[in-house]
């Protein structure tokens, strides 16, 4: 049997382009093939995303807020006006919901095994597992080839690496309806190091200690500053229901030049994360509205997927400003948020501003690290 479609990994980048495809009747009368060797969203994770009132996915989120907070140790800014709102949504919790309604009403079949390789013709592609092999009309990958990005010297790697505890605290200490984007009061040591909180309740929320570094830390690292920082709020009596961790690549590296005309990566193999952030549903959504519309094309050629934006470039210059100097960030975020409409970063964060809000927000910056960033650049 070939196959229309085949992907290999069920996470959150294909799942989108299989929801987009499907709400454009794009999968209609089509054979789907998932290759994922773990059990069904197997690492609950924390998606968060900005957005208006209303949004697109709005059935599936947990909690919302309508301020998000900027804090260091002298201002404490809501980034949330205009209509925003912060919204989050469980990993396990969106993959199922959206899985199941795929299975009831297209050919669907996931098989429970591990990729391997695939070689690609004019015609089609040949995927080969740990146990079979798949020919398939079209293959989008959310795996990566190879770990060159890792190492490469023009387009540097930083980590946004993270630990949260959910937890429940004896007393009330939470205000439900504000979250917090960045607490940048924490010791930095050298780093860019920020506290992330997600109230749920006056007793309940998710406190996660984030860098934006080269080098990930020992775990009781992690956890120690979690300690501290719930120390200084007064909370002391309190129990811990889960933890969560991660680490998402920052970096403008190439990915897409790995496509092929019957093949695309997806996801972070695809470059889909956003480099300045790592936020990466919002800009998956966008980017799964993108795969829609060129298949709608036809004379679907996937290296021809990707457009290079200035955003791109306003990226590489921020992910090269951190690398080589990491001590930064507090004071690029703080010059942002505290001389600028934080409802225009987070349009700039979204990649809709012109070149005149673009340059309202560069000019909030610390002019000389991205003057040599951008003079390494050129000289390249």
């Amino acid at each position: 049997m070939t196959y229309d479609y085949t992907f290999s990994g069920l996470g959150l980048s294909t799942i989108l382009v299989l929801n987009e495809m499907f709400e454009n009747n794009l999968l209609e009368g089509k054979r789907i093939l998932i290759i994922e060797p773990n059990e069904l969203a197997k690492d609950e994770k924390t998606w968060c995303y900005w957005e208006g009132d209303i949004g697109k996915f709005d059935n599936y989120i947990n909690a919302k807020w309508n301020s998000a907070l900027f804090k260091n140790e002298n201002n404490s800014i809501n980034c949330l006006n205009e209509g925003l709102v912060y919204k989050q949504i469980s990993s396990t919790q969106f993959i199922e919901n959206l899985f199941n309604k795929l299975v009831l009403n297209v050919s669907l079949t996931l098989k429970k095994e591990t990729f391997v390789s695939f070689k690609s013709n004019d015609l089609e592609v040949e995927i080969v597992t740990d146990k079979n092999s798949y020919n398939s009309e079209y293959f989008f990958s959310s795996v990566l080839v190879n770990s060159n990005y890792k190492s490469s010297l023009k387009y540097p790697l930083l980590n946004q690496h993270f630990i949260g505890w959910f937890v429940e605290t004896k007393y009330p200490f939470f205000d439900p309806d504000k979250a917090t984007f960045m607490d940048f009061s924490v010791n930095q040591k050298q780093n860019t190091r920020f506290m992330y909180v997600l109230p749920f309740s006056k007793n309940k929320a998710l406190i996660e200690y984030t860098l934006f570094s080269k080098d990930l830390l020992a775990e009781e690292e992690y956890e120690h500053e979690i300690e501290l920082y719930m120390s200084k709020m007064g909370i002391t009596d309190y129990s811990i229901l889960k933890k969560e961790q991660g680490n998402i690549p920052m970096t403008v590296f190439p990915f897409w030049k790995n496509n092929e005309k019957r093949v695309l990566f997806i996801g972070t193999a695809g470059g889909w994360t956003k480099a300045s952030t790592g936020y990466t549903f919002q800009n998956s959504v966008k980017k799964a509205e993108e795969v829609v519309s060129f298949l709608k094309k036809g004379n679907v050629d996937f290296k021809n997927f990707h457009k290079w934006n200035k955003f791109t470039f306003y990226d590489s210059l921020f992910v090269d400003v951190l690398y080589t100097n990491n001590s930064l960030g507090k004071e690029i975020f703080s010059s942002m948020f505290t001389k600028v409409n934080p409802n225009l970063i987070l349009k700039f964060l979204d990649e809709k501003t012109n070149l005149y809000e673009d340059f309202k927000i560069i000019l909030a910056c610390p002019k000389l690290p991205f003057l040599k960033a951008l003079f390494k650049k050129i000289i390249k």
